[in-house]
């Protein structure tokens, strides 16, 4: 799928109608976006089944790959749902990727007739070397998207550890996650609005006081790599770089 052979693809976010087409007008490679159920960003403006099916063939007619977020936690009452979200996908917007969290979504994206790559998301926790090992023993996943939050010694580390018929995604600019790609419960304690169900109230870029200070203690610096990614930019098994921001305009 890697239209540039030598380099990664450049994967941009779209949250709406205007940042896709901005996507498709900067260049990029791929762009990923989300229906709306299902997404890991359910505060962005999200999309229709019908506007995909505009959309997609106009991204694929200049080449540029699609791939849909269905990567919140599914709970057992949204199964009939998400399986007739992709049977949708499936045949009205022919996706070249899905982007899932939950593993059920794989025999449940076969069973629709979906015959492209599934990607686990940043969200599935694969974040050490050794989960990669039993990723790779997970009949149907193809790319792996590993946490915003590792280094470059440790992104290179999850490279050499990457099985053969597995490729790796990484974050290049974005915002990081206090609790590491959502394995945080103060949103649902806060206000019973789950990071992994795509509701996060972001608690961590509130303002909080200790003695005499005001502070957005927990909020951490936006992740942006800019020169940093000419360290990663020959590391075997890094298919894409990936922009977050499917809630920035």
């Amino acid at each position: 799928m890697n239209k540039k052979s030598n380099h990664p693809l450049i994967l941009a976010p779209a949250g709406n109608r205007a940042s896709f087409m901005a996507a498709v007008a900067a260049g990029a490679d791929a762009i990923y976006c989300g229906l709306k159920q299902h997404s890991a960003r359910m505060e962005a403006k999200n999309f229709s089944i019908e506007e995909l099916s505009i959309l997609a063939p106009f991204a694929h007619e200049k080449g540029i790959l699609l791939y849909i977020a269905m990567n919140s936690l599914i709970r057992p009452d949204d199964l009939l749902a998400a399986g007739r979200a992709i049977d949708l996908l499936n045949r009205h917007v022919h996706p070249d990727a899905l982007i899932i969290q939950d593993i059920s979504l794989i025999s449940m994206a076969r069973k629709a007739g979906f015959q492209k790559e599934i990607h686990l998301s940043t969200l599935a926790n694969a974040g050490f070397p050794e989960a990669l090992k039993m990723i790779g023993k997970i009949e149907g996943v193809d790319c792996v998207v590993i946490p915003r939050e590792l280094d470059i010694d440790e992104i290179k580390q999850m490279a050499a550890a990457c099985p053969d018929r597995l490729s790796l995604e990484i974050f290049i600019h974005g915002a990081l996650c206090y609790g590491v790609s959502g394995r945080c419960y103060w949103s649902s304690f806060f206000g019973g609005k789950s990071g992994l169900r795509g509701r996060c109230v972001q608690p961590c870029r509130r303002f909080y006081s200790q003695g005499e200070k005001r502070e957005k203690f927990f909020s951490c610096l936006d992740l942006g790599l800019d020169v940093l990614v000419r360290t990663v930019e020959k590391t075997n098994k890094i298919r894409a770089w990936k922009i977050e921001g499917r809630k920035k305009g």
